[in-house]
């Protein structure tokens, strides 16, 4: 009878033991085959987030990020007559969204003439209408150019940067021509002779002046006496020799290119222009 029980119970617990190994091994199946549907859901759900992000990606304004390469025809689109649309311009090739500023950019705005286009030569010449309308900035100073690229940086540093022009400053690889290295060039030149004119008019102080509807203008020195002076960079910034008023001593007063104001006596500190 012991006998018999305890062959019973080695049985039951043969048995026992292989239905816990066998839930045992249910489980770590389980747990297995969890893992794996796990890793298969991250793995697609990467893939959905990441095939989203290259698809509606927005460009930034960094150099290294692909810019849409428009054409003259479609950057029209983008004038602000159509509220779906953005509004864009360009200047020097690179082109902005300008939908923040749309009272100005938009139809009515002070600035529309801008949207859709770009008008590099506007910013300088102020000529808004026709041909003034334009991307040439063939005739115009050192000086000038120098003012059409800071309008440029104006706009990279209040609004975004969507693309580039195809044309006359970039080709349709959307790398920059010969005529925008040049336009930069000449306004690096425009900036260093500006800075040299500074530097050399320091050194002669410039007079009072003031004008008034009713009196017209004045000009004075507290020392010395005013003199017209050419100003010798002028040319090369403007391409148009232009002068200005200096105080000299007395006796500077004899040295050559210096003006005396029509009607005003030679050791007038004051001068009515």
């Amino acid at each position: 009878m012991a006998g018999d029980l305890s062959q019973q119970k080695a049985s039951e617990d043969a048995h026992a033991h292989e239905k816990s190994s066998s839930v045992k091994g249910k489980e770590m199946r389980g747990k297995i085959m969890g893992w794996v549907l796990a890793s298969i859901v991250a793995i697609f759900a990467l893939f959905i987030g990441f095939s989203f992000k290259s698809r509606y990606q927005i460009s930034s304004i960094s150099p290294s990020s692909q810019q849409k390469l428009f054409k003259v025809d479609e950057l029209a689109l983008y004038n602000g007559t159509d509220k779906g649309l953005p509004i864009l311009l360009g200047i020097l090739g690179s082109v902005f969204d300008v939908t923040k500023g749309k009272s100005h950019y938009g139809v009515g705005g002070g600035y529309n003439h801008f949207a859709g286009r770009d008008a590099s030569r506007a910013f300088v010449s102020g000529n808004f209408a026709g041909e003034g309308l334009t991307d040439s900035l063939r005739g115009l100073s050192n000086a000038e150019i120098k003012s059409v690229v800071e309008w440029r940086s104006f706009y990279q540093k209040t609004y975004t940067l969507v693309g580039k022009l195809v044309g006359l400053y970039y080709d349709d690889q959307g790398n920059p021509t010969k005529h925008l290295k040049g336009a930069e060039a000449k306004a690096a030149r425009g900036a260093q002779l500006l800075k040299k004119q500074k530097k050399e008019e320091d050194k002669l102080p410039s007079c009072n002046s003031r004008w008034s509807q009713g009196e017209g203008g004045e000009v004075w020195c507290d020392n010395g006496f005013p003199r017209l002076v050419q100003r010798p960079l002028e040319i090369a910034l403007t391409g148009k020799m232009s002068k200005r008023c200096a105080c000299f001593r007395e006796d500077q007063l004899g040295e050559p290119g210096l003006e005396v104001y029509d009607g005003c006596d030679y050791q007038a500190k004051t001068c009515r222009v």
